[in-house]
């Protein structure tokens, strides 16, 4: 026990040039109510001007650098250091974050209005501002702990991941959003209970192990996608990996060290890394969306522009863009199609009756096309029908059954019921591989000679002893 008397100090400074360094250890262990209010992290402790080696100095001989209420490790902590400005915190890169994702989240909003046909845009820009939300929400419950906003923010970070995958599943269509919204819903339910109940941390881990199921489920939607394009399955099928692995080590860290009850967000290298690869991974989902916007408006311009708008054929151009290059073989045909005194029906009937019929034989193509079978409307009446993988008998059976059907179809008219027919020219590939033209000229001419016959025929181009000829044959009786 020392006889000195010590007079009141306001500071560890002024207190060690006081009694010495000696008897610091003995006499002063700093406490928060030792401590006057702070304008920042320990500043009436710490001299910006003062030396680091100075600062740990002071901090080994007062015993306490490794305790959270030492002044020298609060001021070390947020970065106060010798000419520095103070280094970024983690809070604030939490909220940095947080204005990033709603910035972007605006953005695809913003896109959405000028396009909204793109559903998958608007519900990503929900589920990023979701995030956001959470986001904001972690970094609060890291400054005041409290039960319900420990609920909403784990609340947020399921549903804010369900509804990113809800958006790729809207681009990608398969269907795997709606079965698995009850499960989520339920999943989501119980992290609020235990939460609720005071097993923060358990909470935490529900939550995790559910993100990284999500995850794995987008990933694996991408990767087994035929409708999407292969250069974008890297980076999203990266990204989501990446995500999934970090949610899982951040619940399997606290599993390990059984937090079951945290108060506060955890804090362990497993977070600090999935801080990082979320934040990745956020910006770069935004970045795809737009990616994947702008790859389905050019695609739907495409299929628009080969596309044929009365009758949904594909067209001339698609036609020319598909086989201008092939080769027609064994087991291929070209047969050009034309409907019957339509010029007739237009006249008679109407060209509103006109087009449900083009409409009607329209249907009864697609109807019998599969693999092997594309249909194209050339313009006007004529149409194109290419066939491959099919013998010489199953290719006259397709356009037998298409004229058999369009022949049994009737049209209600004003003028009473409307049946109409058609003739076909069909040409044959052959061992000398012949080219679209080739092909095109050769049904033409098969198609004149089946009109000639009677029309409601399928002739064949080419003289009477090649290959696969036969004797122009009906085709609705």
């Amino acid at each position: 026990m020392l006889n000195t008397v010590v007079p009141r100090c306001e500071s560890l400074v002024e207190f060690a040039s006081f009694a010495g360094p000696a008897t610091v250890p003995d006499l002063f262990v700093p406490r928060p109510f030792d401590m006057p209010e702070l304008a920042g992290p320990a500043q009436p402790f710490v001299n910006a001007n003062r030396s680091r080696s100075t600062q740990l100095t002071m901090a080994r001989q007062c015993k306490v650098a490794a305790d959270p209420e030492c002044p020298i490790t609060a001021a070390r902590t947020f970065g106060h250091q010798e000419g520095r400005a103070p280094v970024l915190d983690f809070g604030s890169l939490l909220l940095a974050t947080a204005l990033s994702g709603a910035c972007l989240s605006g953005t695809l909003v913003a896109i959405w209005l000028t396009a909204r046909q793109s559903r998958f845009v608007l519900t990503m820009a929900v589920g990023i501002l979701l995030l956001v939300t959470h986001v904001i929400a972690f970094w609060l419950y890291g400054r005041h702990a409290s039960s319900w906003l420990g609920q909403g923010m784990l609340a947020l970070l399921v549903a804010g991941f369900f509804v990113v995958f809800t958006s790729a599943d809207q681009y990608i269509e398969r269907g795997w959003s709606k079965p698995a919204t009850l499960p989520i819903i339920a999943i989501i339910a119980l992290t609020v209970v235990v939460t609720a109940a005071g097993f923060d941390g358990v909470g935490f881990v529900i939550a995790y192990l559910a993100v990284t199921g999500i995850l794995v489920m987008t990933a694996t939607a991408f990767w087994t996608s035929t409708e999407v394009d292969r250069r974008v399955l890297a980076p999203v099928s990266l990204l989501t990996g990446s995500s999934a692995i970090s949610f899982a080590l951040c619940a399997f860290v606290i599993i390990r060290q059984k937090q079951w009850v945290l108060g506060s967000v955890p804090r362990n290298w497993a977070e600090d890394v999935n801080t990082v690869v979320v934040v990745a991974c956020m910006t770069a989902l935004g970045a795809l969306t737009i990616s994947f916007h702008h790859l389905r408006t050019q695609s739907r311009l495409t299929e628009e522009t080969l596309t044929d708008p009365l009758t949904g054929l594909m067209n001339r151009r698609a036609l020319n863009s598909l086989h201008a290059n092939t080769s027609f073989g064994q087991r291929m045909a070209l047969a050009m199609v034309d409907l019957d005194h339509f010029k007739r029906t237009n006249d008679v009937f109407g060209h509103a009756v006109g087009d449900r019929v083009l409409q009607r034989f329209a249907d009864i193509v697609r109807r019998q096309s599969r693999q092997g079978v594309e249909g194209f409307r050339l313009g006007g009446e004529e149409f194109a029908i290419v066939i491959s993988g099919m013998s010489t008998l199953e290719i006259y059976e397709v356009l037998r059954k298409i004229g058999a059907s369009f022949g049994a179809e009737v049209v209600a008219t004003k003028l009473g019921p409307l049946r109409s027919t058609v003739s076909a020219g069909v040409c044959f590939g052959s061992d000398e591989a012949r080219s679209l033209e080739q092909m095109l000229l050769g049904a033409d001419v098969a198609l004149y000679a089946a009109k000639r016959a009677g029309r409601n025929r399928v002739a064949t181009a080419g003289p009477a002893d090649c290959d696969g000829y036969r004797e122009p044959q009906l085709l609705f009786a």
